[in-house]
């Protein structure tokens, strides 16, 4: 009977929290009013309309009444959801970085809309605005779990305009159900909302839930009620055409400068209500926004995030397997000074289509892609399927070889939250040498654990690949296990890849390794002073590799701290030990100098901080030092990003990243300067500047790119770069491009 009582004691916890929250729905009211939209919510449509419950704090607290509060009202009609919101603020001294759509959430005034369209906690759409009306939309997947599951890039079309009062704003979208995937009939969906307001100095959310879990987590959400069963969207197909002409010239080779041109496509057609098909034809990405160079202190390869139209929507459904290694403890706006090295392996990584080897130069080159087809979404209100296949082209004068892409995904939701997931993926390259067909192909099972309160999370996956060339030890497979309350959290993480494991298509960055991270932290809230939040724990993150044992340790405890007026900061003093199993250029000189040597190994002490400065300032501030031992030397590093706002017409970042390195074989100073230059003319003209020094490879980046958005989601770009040899002197290339886009509703 005891051993019953501790039984229900210790799991009673664990499955309350993924029981579901009982709630009345809001009623969202049928209504075929005309409406104006100007933001000022003057229309009967919205004198007619009961609010939505009463807003809560997330920050500081999250006990008590948001101090200023925000109702919003929802109707709709056949063709589109109408959505009105009134934000109470101090005064109307609000903070707009820009007036560049897709802006930054944090440290500015803005509120954000998300609707979860089957109810499955876990996948939403979010629409947002700002005081000055500009808008920025997202795809959130995997429960808006973490940063890294809110998708940015992601665009459609819909309308909105914003009223500033004199101790309010107000706002008015009319967002077209085409927009959205819904199941046809469905008269019931979740929506969540959250602001920020710096005047207040509050952030809030429409629905309670702990400070502990991120403002977007869809843990937290309300149930909507349709008075009528949804229509079925009216014809939803898109055409996007393009035609570009660009200029180029190659004056390190000597070559006549080139002019090319080219016309494409993409198109979005609805095949079901919940179901949409993709596709590209002869894809253009010239003029997506160029990648933040970093210095890159690890032996293994970087990943940065995938930008371009085609592969977004629904990208969750291709990219969320496999492994990543998240901190939960890491500061918000910390991702200025991000390393990017976070992901374990994946066993797809749609960046990897469009790149291929060149056996000339023995480095990587732009493929063009020929075609691309992705049908993506919901089947039912339990099954998501993703289906992608494209292909690039090949070139033999380089020696590359044509490659197709396909990968198949299907999700099932169990346990109102939590998804079996299986994936497979299929790079094939044709014929080898000896008439061979080459390929890579990889087959996995994952299961992902989410409770609706976010309390626990997890993942269990197995991944096997196969080649032409058939290798044992091919599999991948491994756990993770999170725990957050408000006080606690934990985690525990293994990952074990086989020597023979190989994803042509995904990322990879090392083989033949069992890896373990557990984290414990335990978290005080203060009732007063500067802090209103601090948290202190241990963390251990260690490789092994079966032949020599273990290879690669960080561990030591670490201490964060959240303030009140917006600042936060991690400190970490780290043991690390280090062992070689090749040759690596610790020095980062680009093999200009010695480097450490295979089946050395190295045990040293550091200090590593990231420290992020109130973001509702002019001028912000970000940095992330590390200081101390350095394998057999010691190491000065310093990555930072300070912003400064001309509210709201121009917007100046400067990166900067410094690294010396001195070791018995040598010493090397690394330098990355990266300015940047945003200006915005006005919500459809925007000229963005960017310049990137990098020391290590003695190159110099101008990348000048104007944007005039003439109509919704039809642009035209005017891009402009330059890359010089900052060793030698001279320009090494310079190319422009012109591109025009327009998307047709049909």
């Amino acid at each position: 009977m005891k051993a019953t009582i501790r039984t229900i004691c210790l799991i009673g916890p664990m499955l309350l929290s993924f029981c579901l929250r009982a709630q009345t729905p809001y009623t969202v009211r049928y209504d075929s009013s005309p409406i104006d939209l100007d933001g000022q919510l003057s229309e009967p449509r919205w004198m007619h309309s009961k609010s939505m419950p009463e807003f809560y704090q997330h920050f500081p607290s999250d006990s008590v009444p948001a101090k200023y509060q925000t109702k919003i009202f929802l109707t709709y009609d056949e063709n589109n959801i109408y959505l009105g919101a009134l934000m109470y603020a101090a005064g109307n001294d609000f903070i707009v970085p820009t007036l560049k759509r897709d802006y930054r959430g944090g440290g500015n005034d803005n509120i954000s809309f998300l609707f979860d369209t089957f109810q499955d906690n876990t996948n939403a759409f979010l629409f947002g605005t700002n005081p000055e009306g500009v808008q920025r939309e997202a795809l959130i997947s995997n429960g808006g779990t973490s940063n890294s599951f809110f998708n940015g890039y992601w665009d459609n079309k819909w309308q909105s305009e914003a009223f500033i009062g004199s101790d309010y704003w107000s706002c008015e979208m009319i967002i077209p159900l085409s927009t959205l995937r819904y199941k046809k009939g469905s008269q019931q969906w979740n929506f969540k909302s959250y602001r920020f307001d710096t005047q207040g100095s509050e952030n809030s959310v429409l629905d309670k839930q702990p400070q502990n879990q991120i403002i977007m987590s869809l843990g937290f959400t309300i149930p909507i009620s349709f008075e009528n069963p949804l229509p079925k969207p009216g014809r939803n197909i898109s055409i996007i055409p393009y035609a570009t002409a660009a200029f180029s010239k190659d004056f390190e080779g000597g070559t006549a400068t080139a002019t090319s041109g080219g016309i494409g496509g993409d198109a979005k057609i609805g095949v079901t209500s919940g179901l949409n098909l993709d596709l590209t034809i002869n894809p253009d990405f010239s003029t997506v926004e160029v990648d933040q160079q970093v210095v890159n202190l690890t032996r293994f390869d970087i990943t940065f995030p995938e930008q371009r139209q085609f592969f977004l929507e629904n990208s969750d459904l291709f990219t969320s397997y496999g492994s990543f290694n998240l901190n939960p403890f890491v500061p918000p706006g910390a991702s200025n000074v991000s390393s990017g090295n976070d992901q374990i392996f994946s066993p797809f990584f749609s960046r990897k289509i469009g790149i291929a080897f060149d056996s000339t130069t023995g480095t990587n080159v732009q493929s063009r892609i020929l075609y691309g087809a992705r049908l993506s979404g919901k089947l039912d209100d339990n099954w998501r399927v993703g289906l992608l296949n494209t292909q690039t082209a090949g070139d033999e004068d380089l020696g590359i070889n044509a490659a197709n892409y396909t990968v198949a995904s299907l999700q099932r939701q169990v346990f109102k939250r939590s998804r079996i997931a299986g994936i497979f993926v299929n790079n094939q390259l044709g014929t080898g040498l000896e008439g061979k067909e080459v390929f890579n192909r990889i087959a996995g099972a994952e299961f992902i654990l989410q409770s609706l309160d976010n309390r626990w999370q997890g993942k269990a996956f197995y991944h096997q690949s196969f080649g032409s060339e058939q290798k044992d030890q091919a599999y991948a497979h491994g756990i993770t296990l999170n725990f957050t309350s408000r006080r606690i959290t934990a985690k525990w993480q293994h990952d074990v890849l086989g020597n023979g494991f190989e994803a042509v298509s995904g990322f990879v960055p090392r083989t033949d390794f069992t890896h373990i991270n557990p984290t414990i932290g335990f978290s005080q809230y203060p009732r007063g002073g500067l802090l209103n939040q601090w948290s202190y724990g241990f963390a251990w993150d260690q490789y092994f590799k079966p032949s020599i044992g273990s290879t690669d340790l960080k561990a030591g405890p670490f201490l964060s701290l959240s303030f009140r007026n917006t600042a936060s900061a991690l400190f970490s003093v780290n043991q690390n030990y280090t062992y070689l199993f090749s040759d690596f250029d610790v020095l980062r000189s680009n093999k200009t100098l010695p480097g450490l040597f295979e089946g050395s190994s190295y045990r040293y002490y550091n200090f590593e901080g990231t420290i992020v400065t109130d973001r509702r300032k002019k001028l912000t501030a970000a940095f992330r030092p590390l200081i101390g031992e350095y394998f057999n030397g010691n190491i000065y590093s310093l990555t930072s990003s300070l912003t400064y706002r001309f509210q709201p017409f121009v917007l100046t970042t400067f990166n900067f990243a410094y690294n010396k390195i001195n070791l018995k074989e040598g010493s090397n100073s690394v330098v990355v300067v990266g300015p940047r230059i945003e200006a915005t003319f006005n919500r459809s003209l925007f000229w963005t500047t960017y310049i990137q020094y990098n020391s290590q490879y003695d190159n110099l980046n101008v990348n000048s790119r104007l944007q005039w958005r003439f109509a919704p989601v039809s642009d035209f770009f005017l891009v402009y770069s330059d890359n010089y040899d900052t060793y030698l002197g001279g320009i090494k290339s310079r190319a422009i491009v012109a591109k025009l886009t327009y998307w047709l509703n049909l």
